[in-house]
C-alpha cells in the first residue's frame, strides 16, 4: 500500500487516545495523516493542563490538526469546575423558548473550548425527546417538539460557529425515540417514512437550511431506510435522506465504531468500508490503536481493489478541508480569556437569565468577579 494513499485514508479518521499524554500510538498515527483527534474526561485536567495537551499536540503535530469534545452542558461535558461554566441541561434551556439565551450559551461554550485549544464541539443534540424510557437521550435533547428543537439546536450551532468552534449536530437521522443505548447494543425504529419527516428529521432539515459545519450519524437500525445495517452505514440514510432531500453538504462524522452497536454486529473494518460508501466523511474510532489502524487499513485495501472509488475520498477531502479552513487554530495560547471581561460578560448574562430562579434547580454557575 501506498503512503500517500495510506494518508489519504488515514485522513477520514479522527482517533481517542488513552491518557494526558501523547503516546506512541496516537504520535505514529498523527504521523500518517489522522484529520484530528477526540478528547474525553480521560485526557482533561484542569484547565491549565488540557491547554498544555492541546498546545503540544498540535505543535507535535506541525500542521492543521483539528480536535475535538463533547461538550454539550447538563450532564454530557467533559470540561467541568473552575473556571469553566456548569450549564444546566438543554431541556432545562429548552424549557425558557429564548432563542437569543441559546446562542449565548453556544458562543460562551465557543470562547471556553477555544481558551484551551478545541476546534471543534460535538453539540448541539438534535434528537426529539420524545421517548420517556430513552436511557441515552432524555434531557440531552431540548424539547419534545421538534420544531423547537430545530429553533433552538441552531441558535446553539450558530453561537458556537460564531465563536470561532465548529459544531455537529447529533444523532442523525434521530436517536430520541429509542429504548436502547447505542454504546451498549443495536437500537431499531420502527417508524415509517411519513413520520421520521414530521418528528425526527425535523431539525436536521433546519440545520442543514442553516449551513452548519457538522452532522454525526446514528448507530440505529431505521426500519423504513434500512433494516440491515444502521444509519451510519447506510447510503440511503446518508446519500439519500441527508445529502439529496435535506441538502445536506457540510461534514459527516460518525459516532464511534467502537460502540457495541457498531462492534457487536459488525466488525469495525467493514463498518468504515460501507459508512464510506454510504457518505461518512470522518470516523471516530476513540479507543483501541489497533483498531484505529485496522479501519484505517481496511480502508486503503477497499480503495486499491477499486471497491471505495477514489473520488469518494476526494470528496470527503473537499468537505474537510472546508471545515479545517474554517476552524482549525494554531498552538494558541488564549487560556487568560478565561476569565476576561468578555469571558465574564458571557457568564453573567446567561446567569442574569435565571434570576429568581433556585441555583439547585437551574445550576449556572459563572465565574466569580
Amino acid at each position: 500500500m501506498s503512503n500517500a494513499l495510506y494518508r489519504d485514508c488515514a485522513r477520514l479518521f479522527m482517533v481517542g487516545f488513552p491518557g494526558p499524554r501523547i503516546d506512541d500510538d496516537f504520535a505514529r498515527l498523527m504521523d500518517d495523516g489522522l484529520f484530528g483527534a477526540i478528547l474525553f474526561k480521560r485526557n482533561v485536567g484542569t484547565a491549565q493542563e488540557t491547554a498544555a495537551l492541546c498546545r503540544e499536540i498540535k505543535s507535535r503535530a506541525g500542521r492543521p490538526f483539528i480536535l475535538s469534545v463533547d461538550q454539550e452542558g447538563g450532564r454530557v461535558a467533559r470540561l467541568r469546575g473552575e473556571p469553566f461554566t456548569t450549564l444546566p441541561s438543554m431541556r432545562e434551556l429548552g424549557q425558557r423558548q429564548d432563542l437569543a439565551l441559546i446562542e449565548r450559551v453556544g458562543r460562551l461554550l465557543a470562547h471556553e473550548l477555544r481558551a484551551v485549544g478545541f476546534d471543534w464541539d460535538f453539540a448541539p443534540v438534535l434528537d426529539v425527546d420524545t421517548n420517556p424510557t430513552n436511557p441515552v437521550i432524555g434531557d440531552r435533547s431540548f424539547s419534545r417538539d421538534p420544531d423547537e428543537v430545530a429553533r433552538l439546536g441552531v441558535a446553539l450551532a450558530r453561537g458556537l460557529e460564531a465563536g470561532g468552534v465548529a459544531s455537529c449536530g447529533k444523532h442523525f437521522p434521530g436517536h430520541g425515540d429509542t429504548t436502547t443505548d447505542s454504546h451498549l447494543t443495536l437500537p431499531r425504529l420502527p417508524h415509517d417514512l411519513e413520520r421520521l419527516r414530521r418528528v425526527e428529521l425535523v431539525p436536521f432539515r433546519a440545520f442543514a437550511q442553516a449551513g452548519l459545519a457538522s452532522l454525526m450519524t446514528a448507530h440505529v437500525l431505521f426500519d423504513a431506510l434500512d433494516p440491515k445495517v444502521p444509519a451510519t452505514m447506510s447510503p440511503r440514510a446518508l446519500n439519500g435522506l441527508l445529502r439529496e432531500e435535506l441538502g445536506f453538504d457540510g461534514v459527516l462524522v460518525s459516532d464511534d465504531l467502537e460502540m457495541k452497536a457498531i462492534a457487536d454486529h459488525y466488525s469495525v473494518e467493514e463498518a468504515a468500508v460501507q459508512g464510506t460508501l454510504a457518505g461518512v466523511d470522518l470516523f471516530l474510532v476513540c479507543h483501541q490503536a489497533d483498531v484505529q489502524r485496522r479501519a484505517i487499513e481496511a480502508l486503503v485495501r477497499a480503495v486499491e481493489s477499486g471497491r471505495v472509488p477514489r473520488e469518494r475520498i476526494a470528496e470527503a477531502h473537499r468537505r474537510l478541508a472546508r471545515l479545517e479552513s474554517r476552524f482549525a487554530h494554531g498552538p494558541e495560547d488564549r487560556l487568560a480569556t478565561l476569565g476576561d471581561e468578555q469571558h465574564r460578560a458571557l457568564a453573567h448574562g446567561l446567569a442574569s437569565s435565571f434570576s429568581g430562579k433556585d441555583p439547585t434547580e437551574v445550576m449556572l454557575a459563572s465565574r466569580r468577579t
